[in-house]
Order: structure tokens, then C-alpha cells, then sequence
């Protein structure tokens, strides 16, 4: 079912979601770069730790070279378009979709930001350690990503196998 043009509005969940991711990452990143900036925080030992990084590549430290931010960041536009159709074609019905949505969204969002304000890159402080594996510094825009995106591929495969059920269904269904 399509929705029409300017039914995304009506969708207050997916904006809800996608709002709070960004300003949670724009406060975060905010107090990061306050005071993150002389030495690494330990929380929990040494395989976690608040550390302020400026990526000025995507996630997991991929690079693109000296375009690394324009490219990033017209490929961060590109998945928005994308999202913003996926979005479009959602109903409010469709809650787990939406909040996948939202998740994504809002951290492309907040991870673009970074990119249009400083050239230094996007900036990210949560840094996990375990024994001698780094796990790549991210922030709270990476988690809304990530989450988002698992959350996403498992609800657009659930839709897929209802969907092959209901076309299996009614190829086997008698006709009178």
C-alpha cells in the first residue's frame, strides 16, 4: 500500500525515534569534545572507555582518502532519500519498521552533522576493548545506525516470508 505525499508527517514514531537518536548523539558528541579532550575516561577497566576521536572516514575507520567527507557525506545523503521512500511507503501499522527507520535516519543525521561542521571528521568517543582486540571507536549516531539497520533487515525479511506465505496461500486455495 502507498501512502501519499506528505503522509510521512503522520508517522509521529518514526520522527520521535529519529529526533531523539540526533539529539542524544549531538549532547553526547557536545560533552565529549568538552571534556574528553586531555585524557581517555576508564569506566569499566580498561575494555571500555570514553576517548575523544575525530573520524574523518565511516564507520570502522573506511577511508576514502582526502574525499573521505564529500563522499561520505553525499552517500550518507543518498541512504536518506532512499530511507525517506522506505519511510513513505510505510504505514503506522508498521511500528518495528518505523523505529528501524528512525534509528537509521536519525543516526545518518547525527553523523552527518559532525561532517558538515568540522572537517576533522565525525567526532566519536566510545571505545571498547577486549583484551587485545579494539573494537573501532563510534558514538551514539553509529548505535542508532547499527541497531537500526539489524532491526530493519529483520523486519523487511519478516514482511518477505508473510508476504511469500500469503502468495503460497492463495495459489493453493480451490477454486469454486
Amino acid at each position: 500500500m502507498a501512502a501519499s505525499v506528505g503522509d510521512g508527517a503522520r508517522r509521529p514514531l518514526f520522527w520521535a525515534v529519529g529526533a531523539s537518536v540526533v539529539v542524544l548523539d549531538q549532547c553526547a558528541k557536545w560533552l565529549a569534545v568538552e571534556y574528553l579532550t586531555r585524557m581517555p575516561v576508564p569506566i569499566f577497566g580498561d575494555w571500555f572507555l570514553l576517548r575523544l576521536v575525530y573520524n574523518p572516514g565511516a564507520a570502522f575507520g573506511i577511508s576514502a582518502g582526502q574525499h573521505s567527507r564529500i563522499v561520505f557525506t553525499v552517500l550518507a545523503l543518498i541512504a536518506l532519500v532512499v530511507l525517506g521512500l522506505m519511510v513513505r511507503e510505510s504505514t503506522r501499522a508498521q511500528t518495528a519498521r518505523l523505529v528501524a527507520l528512525g534509528l537509521v535516519c536519525g543516526g545518518a543525521v547525527g553523523n552527518l552533522i559532525d561532517r558538515f561542521r568540522s572537517p576533522r571528521g565525525v567526532v566519536d568517543f566510545l571505545d571498547v576493548w577486549i583484551g587485545s582486540y579494539h573494537w573501532p571507536t563510534f558514538n551514539v549516531a553509529d548505535m542508532g545506525v547499527s541497531t537500526g539497520a539489524i532491526l530493519l533487515a529483520l523486519v523487511l525479511w519478516r514482511e518477505g516470508r508473510q508476504e511469500a506465505h500469503a502468495r503460497q496461500a492463495n495459489a493453493v486455495e480451490p477454486s469454486r
